[in-house]
């Protein structure tokens, strides 16, 4: 089987349920990272079974993160970087396209179409396809922007809500990566957990007239990442944000057509909206005196 030029980063923690399925699907790549997190699974020992180079990370609570020191200081043989999260898949057909792609290259990077699976159903509605992402491009042109919020604890060690920046074009591919957690809704709650601390923050910091949406900025009339930070601007300041989130996933962005799963998900993102809205104000009342455990 003739590789695929592409240096494959999978960064991960406590990962045995889904890193067998992610490796897998990246068999076909000439190299392949995990950069791991001290796991206390199985995960070493299932990327070694399946070839990967295994990094530990260690984060000291300051920039970077783990995608960004990977990115610098990996041994990286390829130009071209696949980033891919242990509960992905890269299909074949995507592979065909991204072979193609970086083999008489038109741009610098590629976004990549996430399908979102929960509850073993594709999420379609609800604002949830197309979910682009940046994720392919050539090592020496794109790091993850910095956000100022490494200080935030208990938000982990990867780069979450940071977005790719790219020194050069970017254009699309057309095949779909699959997203499905193969573990249960307990590591669901688990992980908006801690994503929830990490946005009552950010929230605050917006409040008080702190944070401008880091190193890619806000802007009404700039591309799509930038007019998101934008209107969250507004939300921030909305009342009833957890009625509302439901209502935009559920009725206006139509997530009632992917059925159960689809209603589940809706209920879901509207009591993590009220978790961030918790957090928040006990953020104002508390005014940074808590002792947060790390």
């Amino acid at each position: 089987m003739n590789k695929i030029p592409v240096s494959v980063l999978i960064p991960a923690k406590n990962e045995e349920a889904n890193l067998a399925a992610c490796l897998a699907s990246v068999a076909i790549a000439d190299q392949v990272f995990v950069v791991d997190s001290q796991s206390s699974d199985r995960t070493p020992e299932i990327a070694k079974e399946f070839g990967a180079e295994v990094v530990q990370f260690y984060f000291d609570g300051n920039f970077p993160k783990k995608k960004n020191w990977s990115l610098e200081n990996l041994p990286f043989h390829n130009s071209w970087v696949l980033i891919v999260d242990c509960d992905e898949r890269i299909t074949p057909e995507l592979w065909q396209e991204i072979s193609q792609a970086i083999e008489q290259p038109e741009y610098t990077g590629y976004y990549l179409n996430r399908r979102v699976f929960f509850l073993g159903a594709w999420i379609r509605h609800g604002g949830k396809y197309p979910d682009w992402n940046l994720r392919l491009f050539r090592h020496e042109y794109g790091r993850y922007e910095s956000l100022g919020t490494e200080h935030i604890p208990n938000t982990g060690d990867n780069e979450v809500h940071e977005h790719v920046v790219l020194n050069g074009k970017s254009g699309y591919l057309k095949q779909d990566m699959l997203h499905e957690d193969f573990r249960d809704i307990f590591h669901w709650l688990e992980r908006h957990n801690r994503y929830s601390n990490w946005e009552a923050q950010v929230r605050l910091d917006l409040l008080l007239g702190k944070g401008d949406g880091g190193t890619i900025g806000s802007n009404f009339l700039g591309d799509a990442v930038q007019r998101k930070r934008f209107l969250k601007k507004i939300w921030v300041r909305l009342p009833l944000k957890p009625l509302i989130r439901f209502i935009l996933f559920y009725i206006i962005q139509l997530g009632f057509l992917d059925g159960k799963a689809g209603y589940i998900y809706g209920r879901l993102l509207s009591q993590y909206e009220y978790q961030i809205g918790v957090k928040l104000y006990e953020l104002q009342k508390f005014q940074g005196s808590l002792n947060v455990h790390k």
